[in-house]
């Protein structure tokens, strides 16, 4: 009952944070079956990497042509002509002098030519296999929609992390604006904040720190070994 559930969407290529979270849980649980906005953009199909020394996107196209509400693992990936190439080829050419980039390369262009039609299936196998190479487990992943709970905002929280038989919820920075502690505690949940401070580490050809992006660009710059040393930090 001590056990932290952690509950996160599965984001593309997320940012050190996202792994920082699932390494502080006992059980992380990928929220697959929430509904997706139509418009604006969203973690779930793009990240930030430095592009000409600034902040950029990489994003995968997705189809939002779609009548009423769809759950982001109803979502495919638009088949957009070249959209893989094009990333890749960003990648290439803004991260080619980096460090580690001989190491990195090769595995995360190999992530972007998954072939998978819908956008979670993707996203998932690219985490999987990134904590596999940074040598981290990846046994306490689950999805919420395996866990059949439902409910609405903070109670349907509560009930994913009874569900596995736990008592404490651990949520992510900003959100005490959005979190209800009182059905935590009308539960018997404990609530926890998981705390992130952003770890800063050399970038390649940049005067001053970027935070908030991608894990490939840490990788690119520190490499596998060292990238999972300061999470587990």
């Amino acid at each position: 009952m001590n056990k932290i559930v952690a509950i996160h969407q599965p984001n593309f290529f997320p940012w050190l944070g996202f792994f920082d979270k699932i390494i502080k849980s006992d059980h992380f649980v990928f929220f697959d079956d929430v509904y997706l906005s139509k418009k604006g953009g969203t973690w779930t199909n793009r990240v930030q990497v430095i592009i000409s020394n600034n902040k950029n996107w990489l994003t995968v196209p997705i189809d939002r042509n779609f009548s009423g509400q769809k759950k982001i693992n109803q979502i495919k990936i638009k088949n957009e002509i070249n959209w893989r190439e094009k990333l890749i080829k960003s990648l290439e050419l803004n991260y080619l002098k980096h460090p580690f980039y001989n190491e990195i390369y090769p595995i995360i262009s190999a992530l972007i030519n998954i072939e998978k039609e819908y956008l979670v299936e993707f996203n998932i196998q690219a985490i999987k296999i990134i904590l596999e190479n940074l040598e981290l487990t990846s046994d306490k992943l689950v999805l919420s929609s395996e866990l059949n709970q439902s409910g609405s905002s903070n109670q349907l929280l509560v009930n994913i992390t009874e569900s596995l038989k736990s008592k404490i919820y651990m949520c992510g920075g900003g959100a005490e604006n959005y979190q209800n502690e009182t059905v935590f505690e009308e539960n018997d949940i404990k609530l926890i904040y998981q705390n992130f401070l952003h770890p800063t580490y050399p970038q390649y050809n940049q005067d001053k720190f970027i935070e908030g992006l991608s894990i490939i660009d840490c990788l690119m710059n520190l490499g596998w070994e060292k990238t999972s040393e300061i999470l587990k930090k």
